[in-house]
């Protein structure tokens, strides 16, 4: 497609030539707030030439979607203010069009694609109206005309059965197709421009990498420019052009993705890359991190916002704030060390350690298991529409005969997509679902059937960490109350003031400040509330504690942080762990041993160094294939066997092989037997007639 453009000016008069699709320049957002002024983005300046992939990457809290939402003018009013720069979009700034002009480019040249398409889809209205809407409004179609439209960009976006499913409402699809709809919709009036923001943090890998794919294969065939809101490196180095570093509401670093993941040039970018573990790389002992939290956008300190928590700064780091300079052809950043760093690496800098401390062997008693699972079955009878007038009834086998064990001192990881039943496996553990069938042994304790104070001291010895930190601590009881409170049920202590101290003892355990008992839970960030409900475990003093997603709602910095905190407190206090997760990357480091779930049922089990080298299931080979690696010279040299369709319902799995839909591999056969997990190794466990 031809570089330059000729913008649609005002009045018909168009616009100078320029190779630039889009220009932020020098954009500055404010938030009036009741505590005072937030700074949520300053001075950040990028462009984008058509057909290209442009990533914004940074911890949360960065102004990454503030800027987005700037450039879609939909910042939240009176509070979101732009009170400075220009955003240019084919020479015009939209910051100098009315309210209807930019009605007009929105949806039609500029598209945004939501984080969670869930609540950014209208549930009273169908799909088909939803993708239909841009169309009469904006290509001025009529309504037949839409209608095949519709279905046009639903195959596009490979969605089956494309007619039926305009009738349908976004409830009634799973996660990964409801993301798709949101494409379509996107897509549909031929945008110059999409903003994704964090696109595919609610998806699987698998499903994941098939939305990443068809948004850059899209993207390059109709010269469309993308550009991709997220933190997740392995995506930007899998399909990024070009990528802007922000932090603390500038931008630290910006440059050619491949150049920028090979030899970064600022400390910040160096931090990220290191913290992120990763499945090309020996496991270390310890995950690399960035100490510290970025500061407060309420008062910015004055000098470089990240030299707090930098390894390499200096004392004139503290004194001036540093601006985006051009340190190399194409290679811009925000530190005065920048063309020393071009020169020696983050290693010379000491912001990163040269050699990869291996880890110790873990040496665990096998003879009898802390827990044991056989033949596990958990279902759910639902209602589903005229069938809940009936005394029939669909049922959800959410759990479908799962055995294992769990030694003491080990970490079980527990993968796979959404729905496959991992969460479901920890609550029933935890008693908070009710077992339909099998045995549960913990120790000497037949927890199926235990009551009263038996009951009552099992969930003493195995608690819990859940996935989202903010849900789970009470918002009107103090850190030191929320910990306590459990202290004080099980009388583990003689008194409310026992119970404090040995709440601030908690606290310090963790790696956070004894003052931090008397905030509430909306006074800490994500990763302090975290260890808040690790505290709040460690103070039943338990020996098993399942972590249900305990680092997939946090930062990569902050995620290394906390995983680091729980291998140490392992260590400490023998925890045993069953580690549930759908980063295999995270599992990776964290595990022992691994099971691989699909649709309820066990595909895997073996050990971690097994399973990663050499898998056996086609469902753990497409799993791996699908994670990509933050490292864009590898990706480009990899091939990406992306994973086709989607996971079946549980309400009406497949016959046969419960995983043969998508199976690459898949014969006749698969479709009528039901493969048993069987030892194709030592120690090797597969489900699969193939094997």
């Amino acid at each position: 497609m031809d570089q330059s453009i000729v913008a649609r000016g005002q009045a018909g008069v168009a616009a100078p030539q320029s190779p630039w699709l889009l220009e932020v320049d020098d954009l500055h957002v404010h938030f009036v707030t009741t505590r005072g002024v937030v700074r949520a983005v300053e001075g950040i300046s990028y462009k984008i030439r058509p057909g290209e992939v442009v990533a914004l990457v940074g911890e949360s809290g960065c102004g990454k979607s503030v800027s987005a939402l700037a450039i879609m003018r939909l910042l939240a009013r009176p509070a979101g203010r732009i009170v400075a720069g220009r955003i240019l979009f084919q020479g015009r700034n939209l910051l100098d069009l009315t309210e209807d002009e930019m009605r007009e480019i929105r949806g039609r040249d500029i598209a945004m694609i939501f984080q969670e398409p869930m609540t950014s889809l209208n549930p009273v209205l169908t799909i088909g109206f939803q993708i239909m809407e841009p169309l009469l409004i904006h290509m001025g179609m009529t309504e037949k005309a839409a209608r095949g439209r519709a279905v046009e960009l639903l195959k596009m976006v490979g969605l089956p059965d494309p007619e039926r499913r305009l009738g349908q409402y976004p409830h009634q699809f799973s996660g990964g197709m409801r993301q798709r709809v949101m494409i379509a919709i996107a897509l549909s009036c031929n945008p110059k421009l999409i903003i994704a923001d964090e696109p595919t943090t609610a998806l699987d890998v698998t499903i994941q990498a098939q939305i990443l794919q068809l948004m850059k294969d899209l993207s390059r065939e109709f010269g469309i420019a993308l550009v991709i809101i997220t933190h997740n490196l392995g995506i930007v180095a899998r399909y990024a052009d070009r990528v802007n570093v922000m932090y603390a509401a500038r931008l630290a670093e910006q440059g050619a993705a491949a150049v920028v993941f090979a030899r970064p040039l600022h400390p910040y970018t160096a931090g990220l890359l290191r913290s992120v573990p990763r499945l090309d790389k020996p496991r270390g002992r310890k995950l690399e991190t960035i100490e510290g939290l970025p500061p407060n956008l309420l008062d910015p300190p004055p000098g470089c916002r990240f030299a707090p928590r930098c390894p390499a700064r200096q004392d004139a780091c503290v004194r001036a704030l540093p601006e985006l300079e051009q340190v190399a052809p194409h290679r811009y950043s925000a530190c005065i060390r920048a063309r020393e760093m071009a020169q020696v690496g983050p290693t010379g800098l000491g912001l990163q350690s040269a050699a990869i401390d291996t880890p110790v062997p873990k040496t665990l008693d096998r003879s009898k298991p802390l827990l044991a699972v056989r033949g596990l079955k958990t279902y759910f009878e639902v209602a589903t529409g005229l069938k809940a007038l009936s005394a029939h009834q669909a049922v959800v086998r959410a759990v479908d005969d799962l055995s294992f064990d769990v030694f003491r001192g080990e970490t079980v990881g527990l993968v796979g997509e959404s729905g496959c039943g991992k969460t479901t496996v920890g609550r029933t553990l935890l008693k908070l679902e009710r077992a339909t069938a099998g045995e549960i042994q913990f120790g000497d304790l037949d927890v199926i059937r235990a009551e009263g104070d038996a009951l009552k001291r099992y969930r003493r010895k195995i608690q819990v960490i859940f996935q989202d930190p903010y849900s789970s601590l009470n918002p009107r009881m103090t850190v030191g109350e929320i910990i306590a409170e459990p202290i004080l049920v099980h009388k583990l202590a003689p008194g409310r003031k026992a119970a404090r101290e040995k709440a601030v003892e908690l606290l310090t355990q963790v790696g956070l400040f004894e003052y931090m008992a008397d905030r509430y839970p909306h006074e800490l960030s994500g990763g302090q509330r975290q260890r808040v409900g690790i505290a709040r475990a460690l103070g039943m003093q338990p020996s098993f504690i399942v972590c249900d997603e305990p680092v997939s709602a946090l930062d990569v910095s902050i995620q290394a942080q906390i995983i680091n905190l729980l291998e140490e407190l392992q260590q400490k206090f023998e925890l045993t762990y069953l580690f549930i997760a759908h980063d295999l990357a995270v599992v990776r480091h964290i595990s022992d041993r691994v099971i691989v779930m699909y649709l309820g049922k066990v595909m895997e089990i073996a050990d971690r160094d097994a399973l990663y080298a050499d898998p056996l299931h086609p469902y753990t080979r497409a799993l791996l294939d699908a994670v990509p690696i933050p490292d864009p010279a590898l990706e480009a040299k990899r091939a990406h066997r992306v994973l086709g369709g989607e996971v079946p319902s549980p309400l009406d799995p497949p016959r046969g092989c419960v995983f043969h839909t998508r199976c690459p591999l898949a014969s006749e056969e698969c479709k009528m037997a039901i493969p048993e997990l069987r030892e194709v190794r030592p120690r090797h466990y597969a489900a699969c007639i193939k094997l």
